[in-house]
């Protein structure tokens, strides 16, 4: 057997046994099962992985060493994902589990979101995933209570905000929750649409509670008031681990700190031009106060909100075939996310569309038209829509040549994920995109809130920073509503390092192109450069550039 057929057919059994462990993955693959199990959440799931995931390793070891740079591009992805199985569950991952902004309650709400019903048996096979979803729930309990009793304490302040989704999940009435939307979406009256309103009220509702119970009886009385990772049982390595998934470079967090504070520094200059433009010059903080509480830089509702974000998009599509040259086959289109959601949630976020293409992506905003401001509108629409995550996401399902566990699992690769829809933001000014020096700030804000990331993120964790200092250093210098802020705080300290990964992404994929226009000079096509880069799909920060050297060498050598 050949080199490649031997690395591609232990990463075609990789990903199988993904598909099988973690049903979710397969079915926004769009791999067609008739397991109802969604969430394969147990202890002893847990642990039985880890063996296999030993055994995977043990396989790889054996191989020979690829040839090809997209054989050994494959083979470290393969190496990178069994290895970070591996560590994080020595590391006790899964007994403490993220809560907060993306708890167990919102993966099933995704689900959900992501379910449509063609046909009677698929609201019958939607109606047993229902009755699994309870089971799940408790194998988290189960887990956390495995976490209390090695020791491991959450913030407090996570457990109260994760409780508090938790109960206002359930406080929805029953036609209303997103686990019913998929019979509400549906234009014909599937007679399992009844059975699954007593399944939502009388299992679903009841197992949510019991965990939001877990969380208020059995882990907040042991809770801790520090809010660093690092203060946990083997705290600054289970950080340093993080920091490695999400980053994909070898810094240290001081290096990281250090980053942020220049790259903030750089920013803020560039906004003091843009105020200046605006008729602000030296009074950077009465433009913000202009921005925060001029009524005409906030719609008047929800559906305003929504429909300028839908003309922003056509806007950008018009624009797309001059930067990118093989566009998806499916398209996206713009929700807003239920009032009931929208204080916990972001400005904006992206829902990729199932790997089949049953239904499209959507772009979800606000739901709070006051957490979303207009002047902030054509960045989120080029972060999160096209030729953003939305456009991104599509176009690695179609990439056969890449590995399946690479093309279907984008959230894992952070950095690369993050980094090309802040590119995205870039390509906003080549564009003529931004129109007003608004807009232009709009831009740069959202810049500058990533920068911080490194600057908070950091502090939180390997420097003892407070919340309130945490917050205070966001409050002082980006134009966020301060609820927005805590709420972002509060993300950083549940989800350690996972803010670090957009703006190490972003300089990335910056000197990425730099090094191809310093490489190929006159001969440089910005579009031809661009399928070049999506082409790799997702992967680490150093895959893509071995990938895109290779590529160089080949053009300049042509």
């Amino acid at each position: 057997m050949s080199e490649r057929l031997e690395i591609n057919a232990l990463a075609e059994r990789f990903w199988a046994w993904q598909c099988r462990e973690f049903p979710l993955t397969g079915f926004i693959a769009g791999m067609k099962t008739d397991d109802p199990v969604m969430f394969r959440e147990a202890p002893e799931d847990h642990d039985r992985r880890h063996g296999e995931v030993l055994q995977f390793l043990v396989q790889l070891d054996t191989l020979q060493p690829p040839s090809s740079s997209r054989e050994r591009a494959n083979a470290a992805l393969l190496r990178r994902e069994l290895e970070d199985l591996r560590d994080f569950h020595r590391l006790g991952a899964h007994q403490r589990p993220w809560l907060l902004p993306v708890g167990p309650e919102f993966n099933t709400i995704y689900f959900a979101n992501l379910t449509s019903l063609g046909d009677a048996r698929a609201a019958a096979l939607y109606l047993a995933r229902l009755r699994t979803l309870a089971g799940f729930f408790d194998d988290v309990g189960r887990n956390l209570r495995d976490g209390r009793a090695r020791g491991f304490r959450y913030p407090r302040v996570v457990l109260a905000r994760a409780e508090s989704n938790m109960r206002a999940v359930t406080q929805t009435a029953v036609e209303k929750t997103a686990w019913y939307g998929p019979f509400a979406r549906s234009t014909t009256p599937w007679p399992a649409g009844e059975a699954a309103k007593a399944v939502i009220a009388e299992q679903v509702v009841p197992a949510l509670t019991r965990l939001a119970d877990v969380l208020r009886d059995e882990l907040a009385p042991h809770a801790r008031d520090s809010i660093a990772a690092a203060d946990d049982i083997d705290g600054e390595r289970y950080y340093q681990r993080w920091v490695s998934h999400f980053t994909n470079v070898k810094m240290t967090p001081d290096a990281l700190h250090a980053l942020g504070l220049a790259e903030a520094e750089r920013v803020e200059k560039a906004i003091e031009r843009v105020a200046a433009d605006a008729g602000f010059a030296g009074r950077v903080a009465d433009y913000r106060r202009h921005l925060a509480e001029a009524p005409e830089f906030f719609a008047a509702s929800a559906e305003a909100l929504r429909e300028r974000v839908e003309v922003t998009a056509k806007r950008i599509d018009r624009q797309i075939p001059n930067y990118v040259g093989r566009l998806p086959r499916i398209t996206y289109g713009v929700e807003s996310i239920p009032e009931s959601l929208a204080p916990r949630m972001p400005p904006a976020y992206a829902q990729p569309s199932p790997g089949d293409g049953s239904t499209a992506g959507i772009l979800w905003v606000s739901g709070l038209p006051q957490k979303c401001p207009l002047y902030m509108i054509p960045s989120l629409a080029l972060h999160e829509g096209w030729p953003g995550h939305l456009m991104h996401l599509a176009l690695v399902q179609e990439l056969d040549e890449v590995p399946a566990f690479a093309r279907y699992n984008g959230p894992k690769y952070g950095a690369c994920v993050e980094g090309w829809a802040l590119y995205c933001e870039g390509l906003g000014e080549e564009m003529g995109l931004y129109k007003t020096p608004h807009e232009h700030f709009g831009r740069l804000d959202m810049e500058l809130w990533r920068a911080l990331r490194l600057v908070v993120d950091t502090g939180i964790h390997a420097k003892g920073w407070t919340r309130a200092r945490a917050v205070h250093e966001l409050a002082t210098r980006v134009s966020l509503s301060l609820d927005t802020i805590e709420a972002e705080v509060d993300r950083y300290i549940a989800l350690p390092a996972q803010a670090l990964a957009y703006q190490i992404g972003n300089l990335h994929f910056r000197e990425f192109r730099e090094r191809a226009e310093a490489r190929l000079g006159d001969r440089f096509n910005l579009r031809r450069y661009h399928d070049q880069l999506l082409g790799i799909g997702t992967a680490t920060l150093p895959v893509i550039g071995d990938l895109l050297d290779d590529w160089l060498a080949t053009e300049a050598a042509a």
